[in-house]
């Protein structure tokens, strides 16, 4: 059976149209990796970050007294003592505005950024945070301040346990 040119065309259009449906479903396939591979570098990223941070802060005893006291009696420390806690503090909320963009992107975890964000919750009544806040809070951007500004008005019954004191029993 031998087949035309016309016939040998239609033939050709439909495996052009196999090998199209095809390569779209390997893209697809490719796609979801991608965006598997980049959530997963986000959160060990964000992870990874916060580690470092909490590394810093507890590893060292002169930077933990300072940030201890900056965020429980900022009232105590030196000039000095206060620009150091100002500046471990900035670092921190570096990192909370990185994940909280990549949070509203999709790139980041929304379950990750809610650990995150308990982070802020524990602290946001303390007399270190408000301090902190008031200085550097304008250096953010606009939708971030609105999020911290939004956590601040939530309601809390006490400051994570780590930052009491022996006078709050």
């Amino acid at each position: 059976m031998k087949l035309k040119l016309s016939e040998w065309a239609h033939v050709a259009e439909i495996i052009g149209a196999a090998a199209i449906i095809i390569s779209l479903l390997y893209v697809s396939i490719q796609v979801k990796d991608s965006t598997r591979a980049i959530k997963s570098t986000a959160t060990n990223d964000a992870a990874t970050a916060m580690q470092a941070w909490y590394l810093t802060v507890g590893g060292d005893e002169q930077t933990s007294r300072v940030f201890y006291g900056g965020m429980t009696a900022p009232d105590t420390l030196s000039k000095e003592e206060m620009f150091q806690f100002i500046m471990i503090m900035h670092a921190a909320f570096l990192g909370f505005q990185n994940s909280y963009e990549l949070a509203e992107q999709g790139t980041l975890d929304m379950e990750i950024q809610r650990s995150i964000t308990n982070t802020l919750i524990a602290t946001k009544d303390l007399p270190g945070f408000e301090i902190y806040w008031r200085q550097r809070g304008p250096l953010f951007n606009q939708r971030f301040r609105e999020f911290i500004e939004n956590l601040r008005t939530l309601d809390t019954v006490t400051a994570s346990e780590v930052y009491q004191t022996d006078d709050d029993g």
